[in-house]
């Protein structure tokens, strides 16, 4: 293959793990392989295990055997081709394509970087995304989100009947007979999103004192009148894209400072949301959050070596990866129509509890599409 361009963009992994690859590819492959982009054209170079399936559903223009390959290299550098491994194999195609400069992604395999650098190959570091219209999604990519974000719901509704139909029992919810704990309506959740094609992984249902670490998973029995945050955030089998949808919720009766910090934290999410739009910048997004804290009175801070109140960004995009560009922060990037992204808001107090409201918007030119449907109702009696 010939080309006019002179920089080689080489990735080497598993598209099972990577999003970069997936993207490039198209078809999940479980071991780390060899595929490199040169102008507009892309080449995977792939074992006999795999090469019928990739030849045959994935997006390359060109797939090649990796036996093939190897005895080419081992005779362009005289060498055995048990002596033949990716840096090789990258040299030889630099060599043969007659490139100047090799361009690795950031979580490009640091030993064969440090092979290509000992081998005298000029190497720069792509951006991440190593495929930066990663960030735009087609109308397909859009519909694999949504498919996401409908295992989200389906859990999120499945969490709020399995609190509706408990009972308090003392300090305990009782479900069915038995004590409701984080670890046995986690597992109810992710059957749910399994049921509809999702894989949902350290799914967090967490209340009370938990609640107020954002990432906690949560453990133990659940208890009454204590906020419960459930963050549901699946990746999709057939496609590798996610949902990521929260919910805060509560069996039994909240108190009034709940119930004040509840609605600022949904008055907040409302606020950011309404400044998503293209063009305008994801800070913007963030600081019509926070503000409205401020003016409700929720300090962020630090207190007895903990730090409390709205405590992480509004947001993040969503699409291979549950958390990639854009960042929805203090960052000053703008944002563009096609971007997918959350809103989510949160509020952490040990005294009170921990809500966070999430749902997952794309950005278009005069405001945003919501990508998922699940109602607000928290308070379970």
């Amino acid at each position: 293959m010939k080309s006019k361009t002179s920089v080689l963009r080489v990735l080497y992994a598993a598209s099972e793990q990577s999003a970069d690859m997936l993207y490039l590819s198209g078809v999940f492959v479980p071991d780390p392989f060899l595929a490199l982009v040169c102008g507009r054209r892309s080449v995977a170079v792939v074992n006999r295990l795999e090469y019928g399936r990739v030849r045959s559903h994935s997006q390359f223009d060109e797939v090649l055997l990796l036996d093939a390959v190897e005895r080419n290299a081992a005779r362009a550098f005289n060498l055995a081709t048990g002596e033949i491994g990716p840096v090789e194999l990258i040299r030889y195609f630099v060599a043969e394509w007659k490139q100047k400069l090799v361009e690795v992604p950031r979580d490009f395999p640091a030993v064969y970087y440090a092979g290509l650098q000992e081998a005298g190959l000029p190497l720069r570091i792509g951006p991440s995304p190593f495929f930066p219209k990663r960030e735009v999604k087609t109308a397909e990519e859009i519909r694999a989100i949504r498919a996401g974000n409908a295992a989200s719901a389906a859990g999120l509704r499945l969490a709020k009947q399995v609190l509706g139909e408990a009972s308090i029992e003392g300090n305990r919810i009782r479900y069915r007979g038995h004590t409701l704990t984080s670890e046995r309506l986690r597992s109810m959740i992710d059957q749910t999103c399994l049921a509809l094609g999702g894989q949902a992984m350290h799914t967090i249902v967490a209340g009370g004192r938990q609640a107020c670490d954002p990432h906690e998973s949560g453990h133990g029995p659940l208890k009454p009148n204590e906020l419960i945050i459930v963050d549901i955030f699946p990746r999709m089998s057939k496609t590798g894209y996610h949902g990521d949808m929260t919910r805060t919720f509560l069996k039994g009766k909240a108190n009034a400072e709940q119930r004040r910090l509840v609605g600022a934290v949904r008055e907040a999410q409302l606020a950011a949301m309404g400044q998503v739009k293209a063009g305008h910048s994801g800070s913007k997004v963030h600081q019509a959050a926070e503000k409205v804290f401020v003016k409700k009175g929720y300090p962020t801070e630090e207190r007895n070596g903990e730090h409390v109140g709205f405590i992480h960004s509004t947001g993040h995009g969503l699409g291979l990866e549950v958390h990639e560009a854009p960042r929805v922060s203090m960052r000053p990037n703008r944002l563009r129509a096609g971007q997918v992204i959350t809103v989510e808001p949160g509020l952490y107090y040990p005294g009170i509890g921990g809500c966070r409201i999430e749902d997952v918007v794309q950005v278009t030119a005069d405001g945003y599409d919501k990508l998922s449907t699940c109602g607000y109702q928290w308070e379970i009696a």
